[in-house]
């Protein structure tokens, strides 16, 4: 003889029994879970209300049919994996993205598109609507992703000055070019004659202004401008270009690299050489997410809040996801900050 234990029926909340208790039709229940077009502020009141008793969850794929919206964003990142997870400036983004994005249901979808067949891929994800809108990060001047996603219509906003296009995209930035000149002045006021730069690449407008800056000091204080190297960001190209400037211009008296990590890398090359850190050479850097800290010795540097940076540009994302065409085109640029420490 066998037992059986019966098992209560969960009373499933249903978009039926919303409709019911809020007392009106199926088809007007849906409107007001989807967004509300075409219902009256009292049918809309009593749904929601409604859906708060019952504990009614629409689901989502059904939902998406009706209103077209995926409830997810992409941060969109044209750099390869192993920049992308050794760099503190993407994990900040990413911490300052899901930061503003937690009230709301959003989810966040990472993307990194190198040029060729993975961001072609990229793009066929955007344009055919996977998610609802996009950040974008690091971009580079002949990657196209400014025009085609201007193109295509798709809400987005760049972190980051673009090439081309500005009209047509909402940014955000730091004043990178004020950074690079605040970080050779102080140089200049230390009493350095000699100041080289280890410069970002050439394709990203943040590594240019940076540059552009540190000229304006340069010249203003009638100093040459000609030591100077390019690195990518990384580590390993912050020592190679140091090396390079210390081959051609030995008597360097300060440095400004235009990231940590690559002032990183410019620090071991003048450890390496003998070179004390400033009393021989100065060094400043930018960014100040971490790595300037832990440094021997600490790192002077361009303070840019990428985390702010994130946030911000996430709120603009959001503004146009809820006002659809008539939210306007932005450009908020913040300010740089010097931070001093014991390399400069």
């Amino acid at each position: 003889m066998s037992s059986r234990t019966n098992t209560p029926a969960v009373d499933t909340p249903t978009l039926d029994k919303v409709a019911s208790l809020a007392g009106v039709s199926r088809a007007t229940a849906s409107r007001a879970i989807n967004g509300g077009s075409r219902v009256s502020p009292e049918a809309l009141a009593a749904v929601q209300q409604a859906v708060r008793t019952l504990g009614y969850s629409p689901n989502r794929a059904a939902r998406a049919l009706v209103t077209r919206r995926t409830d997810s964003v992409a941060l969109v990142v044209p750099e390869p994996n192993e920049r992308v997870f050794t760099d503190p400036f993407f994990s900040d983004w990413l911490r300052g993205v899901s930061a503003a994005l937690d009230p709301t249901d959003l989810q966040l979808v990472l993307l990194l598109a190198r040029p060729g067949d993975e961001g072609a891929r990229t793009m066929r994800y955007l344009s055919n609507r996977h998610v609802d809108g996009a950040l974008v990060i690091s971009h580079h001047r002949n990657d196209g992703l400014t025009e085609e996603i201007a193109d295509m219509g798709l809400p987005c906003v760049f972190g980051g000055r673009p090439w081309s296009g500005a009209e047509r995209i909402s940014y955000v930035d730091v004043d990178n070019r004020a950074g690079g000149r605040i970080a050779a002045e102080a140089l200049i006021e230390r009493g350095c004659q000699k100041i080289a730069t280890v410069a970002g690449p050439t394709d990203m407008t943040a590594a240019e202004d940076r540059l552009a800056g540190w000229r304006d000091a340069l010249r203003h204080a009638g100093l040459p401008d000609d030591r100077l190297v390019h690195g990518d960001f990384t580590v390993e190209s912050g020592a190679h270009a140091t090396a390079e400037l210390l081959a051609s211009h030995p008597d360097v008296d300060g440095i400004f690299a235009a990231s940590d990590l690559m002032a990183t890398g410019a620090l071991s090359v003048l450890t390496a050489r003998g070179l004390g850190v400033p009393d021989d050479v100065a060094v400043v850097g930018y960014d100040d997410l971490g790595v300037a800290e832990r440094t021997e010795p600490p790192l002077t540097t361009i303070r840019q809040s990428a985390t702010e940076m994130a946030r911000r540009a996430t709120e603009l994302l959001l503004e146009q996801l809820a006002r659809g065409t008539t939210a306007p085109i932005k450009h908020e640029i913040l300010s740089p900050e010097l931070i001093r420490r014991a390399s400069a």
